[in-house]
């Protein structure tokens, strides 16, 4: 296992200050377009408004916590304030807990205040966020959890909901995880599809592909992925960074790690369960992909409790 540093730079963890708040806001408009606007049908309604908030006086003041009703590790709370602001609305939001913290059931995550009908109209939309990004860093929490205090690292991948991918993979980071590549962009990724379209998933055609790419993106990381042990040594040979090893069983998995012997980094990917993650920790793989944190996780539970 070739023991990558803190700073690695095959992986990393976003943070809040690397998202671009302007993209979340437009985000957070398009949710709210949608149950205001009825943003996606062909015949939305003619006045953008909540009929059932308007029965409450205007300037009604109003108090809430938002309550976990489960054990989680919280995450999409640096979103509310965003979310006033997007409504204009005069509503306070007051942080009890950070992303990434742990909450146990029955705990305050925050504390909303300003006038009743504006807080009833932002309520769903912003549990949604935190009940989903919620989800994902409890999920990543439990694979973490799975490898115990084994160095390699879990990964996440591009398997996220389209336009939502920044904040999940933030998500990702929040519960402990750590983010693959983000796109199509940061990374040269050779995966099967890409071999197979060129005749290159072996030997001398496989090597110079791999040269190829290292030739063609020399400051980008070249990624290559495997599906038996005879293509570990060209790919090796012409240089890649990163060799992920597709559906390997974990004897495969040694055979591998032994082979490549710290030459390229080794990534496991393909048939990862949460159960099989502890007898994986021991392999001296660097990296353990799955998108599984995100597309199986299931939403948190998080109340909006009226004071």
């Amino acid at each position: 296992m070739s023991n990558p540093a803190t700073v690695d730079p095959c992986c990393r963890r976003l943070t809040w200050q690397e998202l671009d708040l302007a993209a979340l806001k437009q985000l957070i408009a398009l949710a709210r377009d949608e149950d205001l606007a009825g943003w996606g049908l062909s015949r939305p309604p003619d006045k953008a408004t909540d009929v059932s908030a308007a029965l409450l006086p205007a300037a009604h003041p109003g108090s809430a916590s938002l309550v976990a009703r489960s054990d989680m590790v919280v995450c999409g709370l640096q979103l509310l304030p965003l979310i006033a602001e997007v409504y204009r609305f005069g509503v306070e939001y007051n942080s009890r807990k950070s992303d990434g913290q742990t909450a146990a059931k029955g705990d305050i995550l925050g504390r909303l205040h300003g006038p009743a009908q504006q807080i009833l109209q932002m309520e769903r939309v912003a549990l949604n966020f935190a009940q989903m990004l919620s989800g994902v860093a409890t999920e990543t929490r439990r694979y973490v959890d799975a490898l115990g205090d084994s160095p390699t690292r879990l990964l996440d991948t591009r398997k996220t909901l389209p336009g939502y991918r920044m904040l999940q993979k933030y998500a990702v980071a929040c519960g402990g995880g750590w983010n693959h590549r983000l796109g199509l962009f940061d990374r040269v990724m050779l995966k099967d599809n890409h071999l197979a379209a060129t005749g290159s998933a072996g030997g001398d055609r496989l090597r110079e592909a791999v040269l190829r790419a290292r030739e063609a993106q020399p400051k980008l990381l070249v990624e290559v992925e495997v599906d038996h042990i005879e293509q570990i040594e060209p790919v090796v040979e012409a240089g890649a960074h990163i060799i992920m090893l597709d559906n390997f069983d974990n004897a495969a998995l040694s055979e591998a790690v032994t082979l490549i012997n710290g030459r390229a980094r080794t990534e496991a990917s393909g048939g990862i369960t949460i159960e099989r993650l502890p007898s994986m920790a021991a392999l001296g793989l660097d990296y353990i992909s799955t998108g599984a944190t995100v597309h199986q996780s299931r939403w948190q539970d998080i109340g909006l409790d009226w004071d």
